[in-house]
């Protein structure tokens, strides 16, 4: 397919959109809803089906997904609460999902007794619109009220329509298995939009039983540039939303303002957080809430910091180095970024700043997650991107500069993801366990964490999910490439062993080969089983391979913030060394080779399409930023200059050498490309695919491009919808790489 590229731009094809005060050609398709943005989206749908759908081999793709994804035998997670397992359940009888609960004894049997508390399909039926589950949170009951046998009662349950971002909270009573009407003194955050839609972002937080906090668009000026909440308020049961106290107001180009009571008995606390930026927030302790008396306490801490608070701890989680004056009792001290640092709570608050580390990164290692127990710190830690759980006890005086005493929590090993999280932190030492791998189906366990001294409880396994493809001659195996700056990358790759570990590299390797990466916002990529990759690529002689590049959390937050803002380009090096490495260990050729992205990974594949798109047969961008000179203008974007820059600054100078949109030329070859977004997406605007898309087809390029009309950022608001799309991409690529 190379040798049949177009080389030259046709006389006819527009000009790329280089000069930024030049008038963009396919501005109108950043009307979401306009007609005829819609009537464009729905001829490249049709198109899209009428190749890539009418493939040989789509269906049978579509349908093996849509079984893993509907299976009865996949492991239901759970939350405990109170006496019952709650569960959100999609299946093939229940594209919406049930909310349903069951018992801890039924759940450990092969079929438990499931009790449905909300069904979402009739639920939509009923009020004519497409509700995606979008949570639930609960209100724990008093000790009292537990000591009297009360059940637990009360739910905020938060529903989107189609997907989006911005959704409604309504007040549902567990016992009753009902919403509360407004006009029954129910509480209900359900903004109608100045666009005609219904919900905002934002949401209700409990306080007590006839309280809430509430922080959400209430109306124009009250929330910031991204289209987050500006303002949290206290909100009393059967008063109107517009006389709820204020407790906060961020400023105009905050990102995110929220509020929380934490209701662990005798460490109850008010606490409000501002998002300044991604990367940048303020944590509140507020006194006196809702009174004339009100006070806000900051916490001083460095505002690239993340605190949390636990019983009469207080944690903090290191971004940046920090060096910490002394408070007079001490010298001054420095921590490294990515440390996890405690103190006793109101000693740090009223000046201590004597602090034990909890973890520190080396060059290999970084804390990938902490989770408290009653009386314990579970911390996960990568070391080279594999997991090793330790188990940190506090002292019981809770005295500042006391050392924490450290166990072990023998889990995993090897290529496997482990998950940690606890039961029931308030009363309970208990933890759930998660466990995957690429080859390896999950399994739910159920452990006591034990402290110093104690033999760790074996795991009782409760779930294991079944294998949904046969992994025999399977490997997976873990390689470092070597990036333009010498920057060692790691990059998991899994499939046939024949494939995987050719027998003489230097042949060369044709087997159609999937890479897939994401490198930002600190998140990781870790190990974890697919039913859907095995069945629609492993199976049929793929390969596929993740890419821990720079931007991601793989190696704490000196990992990421080695990719922020001018330093991007260190990201797309990273990953385009590994599609070298790839080759050159003689798996795949560029012919065979793809590349897969979404979201901040979109923007990524966008960058390899533009960028590298020699190093590629075919590219899928799924859910995409692909406009950056726009994208801090549309929709939730302005959030996330931090991580790329402000184009509307002198930043458009290294902001637009990783702008894809910006980046085409239309005299150049590129491999063939999917494009995938939903209309329902509030978060990244669907006009980045789109506008790509047609740009690349007025210059004659292979483009197929397919929006969903629902799912939000998830691009997907049911399995069948996620089966269809999923299907989509896998074939798409199996044309064009096989």
């Amino acid at each position: 397919m190379t040798a049949e590229r177009t080389t030259t731009a046709p006389t006819d094809a527009p000009p790329t959109p280089l000069d930024p005060a030049a008038p963009d050609p396919f501005g109108w398709l950043e009307e979401v809803e306009g007609e005829a943005a819609l009537a464009w989206v729905r001829e490249r749908n049709d198109h899209a089906h009428a190749t890539v759908g009418a493939a040989p081999g789509f269906g049978a793709t579509q349908a093996a997904v849509r079984e893993v994804l509907d299976s009865d035998d996949r492991i239901p997670d759970v939350s405990r609460i109170g006496d019952h397992l709650y569960n959100f359940w999609r299946d093939a009888a229940h594209e919406r999902g049930l909310w349903r609960r069951t018992t801890p004894d039924s759940y450990r049997t092969d079929a438990p007794d499931w009790e449905t508390v909300l069904d979402l399909d009739a639920l939509a039926e009923a009020e004519g619109e497409s509700w995606v589950w979008h949570g639930a949170s609960l209100l724990r009951p008093t000790p009292g009220q537990l000591a009297a046998g009360e059940p637990w009662r009360r739910a905020l349950v938060d529903l989107s329509p189609g997907g989006s971002d911005a959704d409604v909270t309504r007040e549902f009573d567990l016992v009753a298995k009902r919403f509360v009407p407004a006009a029954d003194g129910g509480f209900e955050r359900d903004t109608a939009r100045a666009d005609g839609r219904t919900g905002a972002k934002g949401g209700l937080a409990w306080v007590d039983e006839d309280t809430v906090y509430v922080f959400t668009d209430f109306g124009p000026g009250t929330t910031t540039p991204s289209g987050y909440p500006r303002i949290a308020r206290l909100w009393r049961r059967g008063t109107p939303l517009e006389d709820a106290a204020l407790v906060y107001e961020g400023t105009d180009e905050d990102m995110y303002i929220s509020a929380r009571r934490s209701r662990t008995p005798g460490f109850e606390r008010d606490v409000v957080s501002r998002s300044i930026a991604f990367y940048r927030s303020e944590t509140y302790l507020v006194e006196a809430v809702g009174t004339p008396d009100q006070r806000l306490v900051r916490v001083e801490v460095p505002e690239s910091a993340e605190v949390g608070f636990h019983r009469e701890w207080l944690l903090v989680e290191l971004r940046d180095d920090w060096t910490v004056p002394s408070d007079g009792a001490g010298p001054e001290r420095s921590y490294a970024a990515g440390s996890l640092l405690a103190a006793p709570a109101d000693a740090f608050l009223a000046g201590s700043r004597d602090l034990t580390v909890l973890f520190a990164p080396t060059g290999s290692t970084s804390l990938v997650g902490a989770a408290w127990t009653r009386h314990h710190l579970v911390v996960n830690v990568l070391d080279d991107v594999k997991n090793a759980v330790h188990v940190l006890t506090p002292p019981a005086d809770a005295a500042p500069g006391v050392p924490w005493t450290r166990s072990e929590l023998p889990l995993g090993g090897g290529l496997l993801t482990v998950g940690v999280r606890a039961v029931d932190a308030v009363d309970s030492d208990d933890v759930w366990v998660t466990t995957t791998g690429y080859l390896t189906p999950s399994t739910l366990a159920l452990t006591t964490v034990a402290g110093p001294g104690a033999e760790p409880a074996e795991p009782e396994v409760l779930k294991s999910a079944p294998a949904f493809f046969d992994a025999a001659g399977m490997v997976a195996d873990q390689h470092f490439a070597t990036s333009e700056d010498g920057t060692r990358v790691p990059y998991f790759v899994v499939g046939r062993a024949d494939l995987v570990r050719p027998a003489d590299p230097a042949a060369g390797g044709t087997a159609p080969t999937l890479l897939y990466g994401y490198g930002g916002f600190e998140i990781p990529l870790l190990p974890g089983y697919s039913g859907t990759v095995g069945r629609a690529w492993l199976a049929d002689g793929g390969v596929y391979v993740v890419a821990n590049i720079r931007g991601g959390g793989e190696y704490g937050p000196a990992w990421h913030q080695a990719a922020l803002k001018e330093h991007r380009h260190r990201a797309y090096e990273d990953f385009a060394a590994v599609a070298r490495d790839l080759v050159s260990r003689g798996i795949t050729t560029p012919a065979h080779l793809g590349a897969q992205g979404g979201s901040n990974g979109g923007l990524l594949a966008g960058n390899m399409l533009t960028r590298y798109p020699d190093l590629f047969g075919a590219v899928v961008v799924q859910v995409p930023l692909l406009d950056m000179k726009r994208y801090s203008h549309l929709l939730a974007g302005a959030s996330w200059m931090a991580e790329y820059g402000d184009p509307d600054t002198d930043d458009w100078e290294f902001v637009r050498t990783f702008s894809p949109y910006h980046l085409f030329d239309a005299g150049r070859a590129y491999p063939p490309v999917l494009f995938t977004t939903s209309t329902k997406d509030d978060r990244v605007h669907p006009g980045h695919a789109r506008k790509l898309a047609a740009l690349m087809l007025a210059a004659g390029a292979d483009v197929t491009s397919y929006e969903n009309v629902e799912g939000g950022h998830g691009g997907a608001a049911n399995n069948a919808q996620a089966a269809h799309m999923a299907a989509l991409a896998w074939t798409f690529l199996r044309e064009r790489l096989a």
